[in-house]
Order: C-alpha cells, then structure tokens, then sequence
C-alpha cells in the first residue's frame, strides 16, 4: 500500500472532508494523526474510530486553531499534513471573530508548526472556490475560471461575503508564508461538495440539498460548482503523493443552477416535495465554466452531479435527516 509506514496529519478530522480524507488515507495504509477540538465529544470521534485501520493507525489529538504551537506535536513526525480545519459559514453575526480569525491565523499557526518540522515535505492546504471567483471579472457561460484566479478582498468586503473573504486572506497569507519559508505547499479549492455523509452531524453544504428536500416553497435564484466529497479527498491525496503536483487545484464536475438541482433531484426522486419556482422573478443568473485540465492531471474522474446528488439524497435518509 502506498502509505505504508509513513504518517501524516490531518487537522480538523471530523469534517466533513477530513473524515473523507482520514478514511482513504487508512485505506492506503497510512498512519494519521488527526486534530479535533474535542477529543472527547463522541459525534467529533466516533465515526472515525470506527474506520477500517482506525484501531492500529489512527492516533487522535486535540488541538485549537487559535493557539500558537498547538499543533507542533501534531505535526512533528509527519511527512504530510493535510490542513483542512476552518469554518466554514455563510452567516455570521461576528465575521471577524467567527471566520476571519480561525481561517488565517488556524492557517498560519498550522503552517508554523509544519515549519518547525524537519520531516515534513509537503503540506495541502484545503481552500475553496471562495478564493477564486469572486472579484470583479465577468462570470458568463463563455467564461472558463482556472487556477490563475483569485478573489479580491476589497470586493469581498463591499459586498459583505465574510466566508469568501475568510478564506481569501487565508489562503493569501498561506502562500506568502510558503514563499518565504521555502515550503511545499499546494492548494486544493474545492466548489460546493456534496455526497455522502461520514460524519453523525450535518455539514452545511449537504445542508443545501437537505433543505431543498424540506419542502420549501421556493429554491434560491444562484450557481454553484459542484463536486463529490470522495473526489476532493482523492485530490488531497494525490496533491500530496504526485511529486510533481504543484500550486493550486479547482475542483467542479460542473456548474448548475439551482433549478438544475431541483430538476435532478425532482427526476431521481419523483415523490419528494421539492420547491417549483424560483424565490425571485429575475432571469436566471447565468452559469460560467470551472477547468477542470489541471485536477484531471492529478487523476481525478470527477463523479457526474446526478451521481453525487443521488448518494446525498441517500445519505441524508440513512442518517434520519428526512424521511421520504
């Protein structure tokens, strides 16, 4: 197996990709050390404890974002260290406190232990889209958004997208400090992911979906990428073990409206009650196209939307989060 007698680390571990993560890792032989705020809450660890390789290979912490050198011991050891912890949500009474400062200084503390580590070679950071598409360039269905973009964090700020706005300066900061230290970092920016569920409690992007199914009355007139959670842990993977990987990967099988969403679900699932008209009466926001070129050359066969939003649907049942 790949991982083999190597360990990394994955802080954040009971998210929702990070469980992802920390399972395919397992699944590779890997031995991981893996942050939780809580140690002790069972619906942070339980679920992972319960991988397979978890017993012999999974090693549990605890540690803050906010806490300079917690994550020294975490990291020490380790080859790679996958960061994916930061908050992620999309309304806030107190941005600052809430996003803004456990995105950048999480990320940077995370990345000052990882400095101090002489056997790490390569960190992934977890990014998002948010760093990407939002500045002031058009979004049409002629226009491809690639690596090369970045958000700008004026335009976040005028428009009040602390989520955004959070993992902006992020990741910003985050290759600042890389250039500076010399360090082997990749980023990966998934759109919004949806699939199946590893952990007990409901992430707010499979949320999404969940309240479509609600039966609301109306879906909301916006565009999303959308891509698989098994895919954007794959891609971590292979960020980290491809030696030529190398800056920034956008993950999106596709864009979709939201009316495309409820169309599919509406098509796989004919007797939910999904909303059936949109919650303006302006036209529709137009859908513009992610690349999908450099996270291909990672070996990444994105999962088809249908596919993804069938195991959502699915995942979401089992989990007693609606009952059809």
């Amino acid at each position: 197996m790949a991982g083999a007698g190597k360990t990394v680390c994955v802080t954040g571990a009971s998210g929702y990709i990070a469980s992802w993560l920390v399972k395919l890792l397992l699944a590779k032989g890997y031995t991981v050390k893996a942050s939780v705020r809580n140690p002790n809450d069972p619906k942070k660890t339980e679920h992972l404890l319960a991988l397979d390789g978890a017993k012999e290979r999974l090693h549990l912490f605890k540690a803050s974002l906010l806490e300079e050198g917690s994550f020294d011991s975490l990291v020490d050891g380790c080859e790679g260290v996958f960061h994916t912890a930061s908050p992620v949500y999309f309304i806030v009474k107190n941005p600052q406190d809430e996003l803004i400062d456990p995105a950048l200084k999480g990320t940077l503390n995370v990345l000052r232990s990882c400095a101090k580590a002489p056997s790490v070679k390569r960190v992934v950071v977890t990014s998002s889209v948010a760093a990407v598409t939002w500045n002031r360039k058009p979004r049409t269905p002629d226009v491809v958004v690639d690596e090369t973009w970045f958000s700008d964090r004026e335009f976040c700020k005028e428009n009040e997208i602390w989520y955004e706005l959070s993992k902006t300066l992020a990741e910003e900061a985050a290759w600042k400090f890389a250039k500076e230290k010399g360090m082997d970092m990749i980023t990966i920016n998934p759109s919004m992911v949806i699939g199946p569920l590893l952990q007990p409690t409901l992430n707010i992007t499979a949320g999404l979906i969940l309240n479509l199914i609600n039966g609301p009355q109306t879906f909301p007139n916006e565009i999303y990428g959308w891509v698989n959670v098994k895919d954007v842990a794959n891609a971590h993977i292979q960020a980290f073990e491809i030696p030529s990987a190398n800056g920034r990967y956008v993950l999106a099988e596709r864009v979709a409206h939201y009316s495309e969403i409820v169309k599919n679900l509406h098509e796989l699932y004919p007797t939910l009650h999904l909303p059936e008209k949109c919650a303006d009466d302006k036209p529709y926001l137009p859908t513009f196209q992610f690349s999908r070129e450099k996270a291909e050359s990672l070996g990444i066969k994105f999962i088809p939307l249908e596919v993804s939003l069938k195991e959502t649907v699915e995942s979401l049942k089992e989990k007693g989060f609606f009952s059809s």
